[in-house]
This record gives structure tokens, sequence and C-alpha cells, in this order.
């Protein structure tokens, strides 16, 4: 990276040129992509009442707050617009179920929808045509940031996190009508707060899922204080100790972010998740699915080895351990994430829940089961080789590229709508016909005079 050719006005030009966006400069794919993946966000959080830690989040938040100007989706509370975001980030993202890019390595609707929506509700008046330009800008910023800065998982960061920072923090700006100098020092102020490490992934443990929590409300906060007139970083990406080189180490490509911005996008990119759990062994998933349907039983198996390339590995390689009671543990690991989908036929919201943890016959399976680092496999690729050593002397070994919900073996939108009403049904036990209304409401969001009040409205309890 040549520091000479970024200048020290790069944040600020890019800035300026998404300054200039309207909404009728989004192509109808992109708003379309948009609306689904809103679409998607919102029943993900409608499945996270019964996820562990969300309950516990949303007491401790409203035993400091009485109310506030924008809401809490998972009960109704009224918060301070961050600690709504905070709320609805860590809710759409607890149950691992939200969309990726699987190039960036990246989540963003659960951090740039819990931000928009409480800036959106607290502004008030941001019709349903801003609103998607809102989410678009935060979208297609957290995808560039990731591809640019292809090295970020590997060294040790999560990029849900650092990218939904700075990317929300410029989307919500946006919302509030900052000029390109509101929206750099937004973004300044959002690097201040970025942070965030791979750790929580890796060690299993609940502040995974807040991580976009804490993303969202740093950008809520971030955007308000730059409409108030608080300067940020001026240099947030291209300083000496800004992004790139302090966060990145200089190990980043600038025009992956900046090239084509806003004439070629990246938001159609995004990955829906079929299944629930890390995407890093969706693949794997996929094989255990059809191996299942293929008539091959868990009693069968002697040996498993599941194959990954070495970003996948580090994130959900680990042995895995029943006697550890951790969701987050079991979304996280690719064995017990298999042994489910090979045992069952199907993986699921019941397939991680507390009592299905440490069920024995699957216990024994991943004990019979490596995860390696394969070197046949690209480190970034989210490809899988799977052998299974069968009790008759059979070998079976599958590979499989893409997993299914990503843009070259999509999701149709007849399941996306069956994933979306199925978490409702899962988290709230909500009416059909209530969950039907407010998939309405987002499929016709430019429609919506206020957005935000009437996302709100229309979200089951």
């Amino acid at each position: 990276m040549s520091k000479v050719e970024l200048g020290d006005d790069y944040s600020l030009r890019l800035c300026q040129r998404i300054a200039l966006w309207r909404y009728d400069d989004l192509p109808s794919e992109v708003v379309r992509a948009a609306k689904l993946l809103v679409l998607d966000t919102l029943g993900v959080m409608g499945g996270a009442p019964r996820a562990p830690g969300i309950a516990a989040l949303n007491q401790r938040l409203g035993q400091w707050e009485a109310g506030g100007p924008a809401t809490g989706l998972i009960g109704k509370r009224r918060y301070s617009p961050p600690s709504a975001a905070l709320a609805n980030g860590a809710a759409a993202h607890a149950l691992d179920f939200d969309d990726q890019h699987d190039p960036a390595r990246s989540h963003a609707s659960c951090v740039v929808l819990p931000a928009i929506l409480a800036t959106a509700e607290a502004a008030g008046d941001v019709g349903g045509r801003d609103f998607i330009l809102g989410f678009a800008i935060g979208a297609e910023l957290i995808a560039r940031l990731g591809v640019a800065c292809g090295q970020s998982l590997a060294h040790g960061w999560h990029p849900t996190m650092i990218f939904g920072t700075l990317a929300a923090s410029i989307a919500a700006a946006k919302l509030l009508g900052l000029d390109a100098a509101g929206l750099r020092n937004a973004l300044g102020m959002g690097f201040h707060q970025a942070g965030g490490s791979a750790q929580s992934m890796r060690d299993g443990v609940l502040s995974k899922r807040l991580g976009p929590g804490f993303a969202a409300r740093n950008a809520v906060l971030s955007a308000f204080l730059a409409a108030d007139g608080l300067t940020g970083t001026a240099r947030p990406l291209e300083g000496n100790a800004g992004l790139f080189s302090l966060y990145e180490r200089d190990e980043v490509e600038p025009q992956a972010l900046t090239a084509s911005l806003g004439k070629t996008w990246r938001i159609p990119e995004y990955s829906f998740k079929p299944w629930p759990g890390c995407r890093c062994h969706h693949a794997a998933v996929g094989l255990g699915i059809r191996l299942h349907a293929q008539g091959v039983q868990a009693a069968q198996v002697q040996r498993i080895e599941i194959g990954l390339g070495r970003l996948n590995w580090i994130t959900v390689g680990a042995r895995y351990d029943p006697a550890s009671g951790s969701v987050t543990h079991a979304q996280f690991n690719a064995a017990y994430s298999f042994a489910r989908a090979l045992s069952d036929g199907r993986l699921d919201l019941r397939s991680y829940e507390p009592e299905a943890l440490s069920e024995p016959a699957i216990a024994a399976l991943t004990a019979r089961t490596q995860v390696i680092d394969d070197p046949s496999i690209h480190a970034a690729s989210q490809g899988v080789r799977v052998l299974l050593a069968l009790s008759n002397g059979e070998t079976l070994v599958l590979h499989a590229e893409d997993p299914k919900g990503s843009p070259r073996n999509p999701m149709s939108e007849a399941e996306l709508i069956a994933k979306f009403h199925g978490c409702f049904a899962f988290g709230l036990g909500a009416e059909r016909v209530r969950v039907e209304r407010l998939a309405d409401l987002v499929l016709h969001l430019e429609e919506v005079p206020a957005a935000a009040g009437a996302i709100v409205a229309a979200f089951p309890t």
C-alpha cells in the first residue's frame, strides 16, 4: 500500500463521494437485495428471545434506562438510541443466523440495521427511500472494507465489529443529513471507538454475539456527536495510526474500497444463511445433510475428517467439548455442526438449544471427528473436503465449494420467507398473519413515509 497514492485526504474524499448519493442512484437489484437483507435480519431478531444472554442484556439495559426515543425490539423496551442499537445488534447476531459477505468475512446487517433503525426512530421523519439508502451505504462499505482489508481476521480482529462501526457511522450520519465533513467526523469518531478481537468466537463465549451491538451502539453515538459539531479523527483510514496502518499492518488494497464506488455494487454478493451457526462450516453442513439423504447413518461411521482452509479451520476447527454447555462453542464448531447434519438430516435453531449440546450420540460422533487445516484448500476459501471411513471398509470423500445461500448457490425468495416465519415461530411464537404483515412492509419499504416507526410497530411481540 502506498501512502503517497492515498494522500492525507483519502477519508474525506471517500465521504465526499458518499455525500452525493441519493436513493435514485441505487440500481433496482441493489434495492431488492437491501430489502431482503433487512427482512432476513428482522426475522433472525425475531428468533433471538430464546438465545442465551439476550434476556439478561435487555434486563440490564432496562434497569439503567427508563425510556428514550428508540426501541429495543425484543420486549419493545424504550431506550436511548445507542442502547437500542446495542440491544438490537446483539439480537441480530445471537443465533449466528445472519447474513455474511463471504469474501469480506464480515456480517453487515446485524450492525447496520440496528444503527440506522435507532437513528431513524430518534430522528422521526426518515422515509423508506432514505432508510434503504442508509442501509445500502453501510452494507456496501462493510463489504468493501472487508475485501480491502483481507487479512483482518487473520490478524485477530472481528471484521464485523471493526468495519461495522466505521460503515454504520457513515450510514447513520447520512440519515441525519450531514455533509461530507460531517460524515468524516462520524467516521473518525467511529474509528476512535472501533474494537473487537476474534478471541470471543474462538473461546465460544457470549461476548461474541454482543459485538455487533457494541459496533451499532458506537456508530449511533458517533453520528449524533458529529451532528452536534464534535470533530472526529481526520484521517481514520489513511493516518499513520489509522485503520490501514495500525489495525491492518498496511496489508491493504485501498482500490477495493474506492474503485467504481457507487457504480458497481457488492451488496448483491451477500450470502444468506440457510442454517444457523458460523458460515465457516456451512459447506460441511451441506455435505452432512446430503449424506443423510443418501442413507449414510452415524452408526456406520468409524472416522470423519473435515478439511478446511486455514482461516475457517482457525475459527471452527477446535475439538468439540460436549461438557462445555456453550451454545457459542457449538455454533463455532465444525465437528458438532456436521455431526448434527449427518445424524438429523437438518441443522436448525433446535440444533443449538442447550439440551441438544451434550446428546450422547452426537458427542460420540464428534469424538470420532478430526477437523484439519487442509493444505489442498486455499486459506481463505469457503470450500471443504469431508472423508468418512465406514464400518464396512468403504471410504467416502466429498468436496464442496459454494455453500448454500451464496450468490452462486442462492436461497430462493420463498426459502428466505420460510426462514423468516420459522425464526418468529421459534423465538416469539408469533401469529403468522402478523409476521406476514411485517414481511409485506419491508418488501415495500420504499413506499413507507416513516420507516423506523413502521418497522417497530409491525414487529411482533
